[in-house]
C-alpha cells in the first residue's frame, strides 16, 4: 500500500478520533447552510490548510458523511431524541438581564454586551458572538417562550433585549448532548407558588398558572413536530424541570411559612400530571441581594428552597442551586433594581449555567 493510501481499519479508527471535531463545528449550522459551515467546508477542502494530508482526507470524508444531517432528524435517524427541559417561575425566570449596553444605564456595566467586551469577562462570554460581533444562534438548542420560538440566542428574556436563565442553561445542555435540545419556558411576573402556581396536593383552589403551565407544556410536546419541522422525524423526551421563583411568597408571611411543603407538593404533582414520575428537578435559590440579605422572610424562604432538595423522597432526583454568589452590586450593574438582580446579565447567565450543571448531574452526565 503506497503513501497516502488508507485501508478500512485506518478509516474506521481515524473516523472515531476525528468525528467529534467535525460534529462540534457542524452543530452550529442548520438553516440554509450557515456561513460558519461554509467557512468550515472551505477549510476542510483547501489543500493549503494546516492539516496533514492524511488527516485532511479523513476530515473531508467525515464532512460529506455528516454535513447533510447537522441537527435535524432525518428518516435514517428517526430514533434520535430531542431532550425537552421546562423552565418555569416568575419574573426572574422570565429574565431581566440587559443584553445591550446603554450609556444611560451605568455606562452599560453588567449588560451582556459589556461582558463580551470587558477584558475581565470576555474570555467567558466572548464566545456568544461571532467574528462580526453578532450574537450567535444555537440551531441545536431551540426555545419556546409563550408566543416566541426559535434558535437559542440572547433576547428571550421578559421581552426582547433581555435574557433570563435560559441562555446559560441552554449553553450547558446544548454542549452536553449530541442530539438537539428544546427549552420550554413558561414564566409570568408577580406569581406566587402558594396561590398562582398552587399545586393540587396543597389543598384549596388549584392555581391558575399551575394549570396554564401544564397546558402550555403539554401543547408544546404535542405540537413539537409542527413547531419545529426539522425535528419531524425525532422523538421528544421530557428530560428535566427547572424552577426559579420566590419573591411573591417571600413578601407574604403565610405563603412563606408553607413554601417548603408547597414546593414538595408542586414537584410531585408536576411529575404526576406530566406522566414523568422520576423527572429531574432543579430549584434555583431566590438569592437576590447576595450574602448581605438578612430579612427574616427572605432568609427563611431560601432555607425552605434548600430543604426541599434534602428530603429523603427527593434525594438523587432534586437539586438545589445556590445563587447568592451570582449577585452583582448595582455599581457593576445596569440598575439598582435588587428584586430583578439589578438587571445584571451575568447573574442571569450564571443562574442558568448553574441550573444546567445541576441538571446534568441529576441525569448522570459529565460536562
Amino acid at each position: 500500500m503506497g503513501p497516502g493510501q488508507l485501508n478500512a481499519l485506518d478509516l474506521s479508527q481515524d473516523a472515531r478520533k476525528l468525528g467529534y471535531h467535525v460534529n462540534y463545528h457542524l452543530r452550529w449550522g442548520q438553516t440554509g447552510q450557515s456561513q460558519h459551515n461554509r467557512t468550515l467546508k472551505d477549510r476542510l477542502l483547501s489543500p493549503s490548510h494546516a492539516y496533514t494530508g492524511h488527516t485532511r482526507l479523513m476530515l473531508r470524508l467525515l464532512f460529506f458523511l455528516t454535513y447533510a444531517v447537522v441537527t435535524t432528524c432525518s428518516p435514517a435517524s428517526a430514533a434520535e431524541t430531542v431532550r425537552v427541559f421546562v423552565l418555569a417561575g416568575q419574573s426572574n425566570m422570565q429574565g431581566h438581564g440587559k443584553v445591550n449596553s446603554d450609556p444611560r444605564a451605568n455606562d452599560g456595566k453588567g449588560s451582556l454586551q459589556w461582558l463580551v467586551k470587558n477584558p475581565e469577562t470576555s474570555k467567558k462570554y466572548g464566545s456568544l458572538v461571532d467574528t462580526a460581533g453578532d450574537w450567535k444562534e444555537r440551531s441545536d438548542v431551540q426555545i419556546v417562550y409563550l408566543e416566541r420560538k426559535g434558535n437559542l440566542t440572547p433576547g428571550y428574556g421578559h421581552r426582547e433585549g433581555y435574557i433570563g436563565p435560559e441562555l446559560g442553561f441552554g449553553q450547558v445542555t446544548g454542549d452536553a448532548f449530541e442530539s438537539p435540545v428544546l427549552l420550554v419556558k413558561v414564566a409570568w411576573g408577580g406569581k406566587s407558588l402558594g396561590k398562582d402556581f398552587r399545586p393540587p396536593s396543597a389543598g384549596g383552589k388549584v392555581g391558575e398558572y399551575y394549570q396554564e403551565l401544564l397546558r402550555l407544556t403539554r401543547t408544546t410536546l404535542r405540537d413539537a413536530k409542527t413547531l419545529f419541522p426539522n425535528y419531524s422525524d425525532c422523538n421528544f423526551e421530557l428530560a428535566g424541570f427547572g424552577w426559579h421563583q420566590g419573591w411573591n411568597d417571600r413578601v407574604n408571611q403565610s405563603l412563606n411559612d408553607e413554601y417548603e411543603q408547597n414546593m414538595a407538593h408542586f414537584i410531585n404533582d408536576i411529575r404526576k400530571d406530566l406522566n414523568a414520575p422520576n423527572l429531574p428537578f432543579v430549584i434555583a435559590e431566590t438569592g437576590m441581594s447576595g450574602w448581605e440579605e438578612k430579612h427574616p422572610r427572605a432568609v427563611s424562604l431560601m432555607k425552605a428552597q434548600a430543604a426541599v432538595a434534602e428530603r429523603d423522597e427527593f434525594r438523587g432526583n432534586v437539586k438545589f442551586v445556590g445563587t447568592k454568589d451570582f449577585y452583582r452590586p448595582k455599581e457593576l450593574s445596569p440598575s439598582g433594581q435588587a428584586y430583578h438582580w439589578n438587571n445584571n446579565a451575568e447573574t442571569y447567565y450564571l443562574i442558568g449555567e448553574g441550573m444546567g450543571q445541576a441538571m446534568l448531574q441529576l441525569i448522570n452526565l459529565k460536562q
